[in-house]
């Protein structure tokens, strides 16, 4: 068994998409020969919490906790919503207020590369002796925060430990990385310490080609692809839905609003009585003020349901019963290499998957090559239209299903077994 020391900032209570990469690993890890020990903070603030993780952590394994000193309870002083958004990532660049301009140049010029990096210190400090007394074959780091990456870098130079540095999303080229008011020379600061973390790194694991084009261009150390996926360990009841559902899980923000979907379902409620009555919209997650003022500008706010944030196991319930999924990605060329945790859950779910998103999107690969849904730009509006007129019809006919095909590539188990074979053969 190789001994796998696992330092993550996200970890059960912890809720939302970043908690669910590693759970899922260290669940499976012991099938493919690797003996996982997470380090995590024991204090941190997480911006949701979903306590039904903790149920899928492993009993047996070892877990090392030290504290954390978080610059963000204090920012809650000032503005506990918007506390909340920064430290989930959630920026938006549309009527932005002074204060949040304010907490926004602090927490980029200040917090280099994130506001958990006064953790690094002690980590090192703590986990080197760790180490020393419990050797270990391998440490990885999971970012974002990629401040975490600093504590395997130091490790890997005071120890001569193996370090693979795991990449969920991007770092300068992650779409909020631009409004984080950086000047000059905190934007070289952070292009340094990447290009320093991916220089040094023994392997590089990212979730997307589109990341490991851009890294290529940095580092020669080998990247692997370990996209994200989903589990089917569980049975779930569900009862499919008698309305036209279409269901969006997860957040769906300003720049995140796809308008040429709203006109297109107001256009055809316009058009058939039938298709407005039988037409529901489902959100679980935070919805902003612009996307319902979108909604309600074009009369669908009657066909709306706004769930609120919903824990994990209602939320795959969600997507089974729903006669359709929707994603939906910003409209921008630093959203290409972001493909969200849902879209695999998605395709679990197997209900046919409406998508938007930029052009070159990673996002459309992965739906043409499981023949999961159909992928639109934000100028598409009437195949869009013609999409959705044709998946109604299969609705009111009974036959609104989808055969996609080789999903299981993409089970937490298969995506494990791939993490697992660079661990052992690191």
């Amino acid at each position: 068994m190789k001994r796998a020391l696992i330092i993550t900032y996200y970890w059960p209570p912890a809720g939302g998409p970043g908690v669910q990469r590693w759970l899922k690993f260290v669940k499976y890890f012991r099938e493919f020969g690797v003996e996982p020990i997470v380090y995590a903070p024991e204090n941190p603030n997480y911006p949701f919490v979903d306590e039904n993780f903790s149920t899928e952590i492993p009993s047996d394994i070892e877990i090392l906790k030290a504290r954390i000193n978080e610059p963000y309870r204090f920012a809650k002083i000032f503005s506990k919503k918007k506390t909340k958004q920064i430290s989930s990532g959630i920026i938006s660049n549309k009527k932005i207020s002074s204060l949040e301009k304010f907490m926004l140049y602090i927490r980029g010029n200040f917090f280099i590369p994130d506001a958990r990096v006064a953790w690094v210190k002690p980590s090192v400090k703590f986990l080197s002796k760790y180490i020393s007394e419990n050797p270990v074959d391998v440490v990885i780091t999971t970012g974002p925060p990629h401040s975490l990456h600093l504590i395997g870098k130091q490790l890997q130079k005071e120890l001569d430990v193996k370090w693979i540095a795991d990449f969920r999303d991007p770092w300068t080229t992650i779409h909020y990385h631009k409004s984080l008011r950086l000047n000059k020379t905190s934007e070289r600061r952070h292009k340094e310490l990447e290009a320093s973390v991916l220089k040094s790194a023994d392997i590089i694991t990212v979730t997307s080609p589109t990341t490991k084009k851009e890294f290529e261009t940095i580092t020669s150390t080998p990247i692997e692809i370990i996209t994200n996926g989903f589990d089917n360990s569980k049975e779930i009841d569900f009862e499919l839905d008698c309305l036209f559902s279409i269901s969006h899980i997860g957040s769906l923000l300003s720049e995140r609003n796809p308008e040429v979907l709203w006109k297109v379902l107001s256009e055809i409620c316009k058009e058939s009585k039938t298709f407005k009555n039988d037409l529901m919209l489902k959100f679980a997650g935070a919805v902003s003020d612009e996307v319902k003022k979108s909604l309600e500008s074009l009369n669908l706010l009657e066909n709306c349901s706004f769930l609120g944030y919903i824990s994990h196991s209602e939320a795959l319930r969600l997507q089974r019963e729903s006669q359709l999924l929707l994603l939906v990605e910003i409209n921008s060329a630093e959203t290409r290499a972001i493909i969200p945790g849902k879209l695999f859950e998605y395709l679990a779910a197997k209900r046919p998957i409406i998508a938007l998103g930029p052009k070159e999107s990673d996002i459309e690969g992965i739906i043409d090559e499981t023949q999961s849904g159909k992928f639109f730009g934000y100028w598409d509006n009437e195949e869009l239209k013609g999409e959705i007129l044709q998946l109604y019809e299969k609705y009111k006919s009974g036959k609104l299903v989808i055969i996609s095909q080789g999903i299981e590539k993409y089970s937490r188990r298969e995506i494990t077994k791939r993490m697992a074979s660079l661990i052992v053969n690191s």
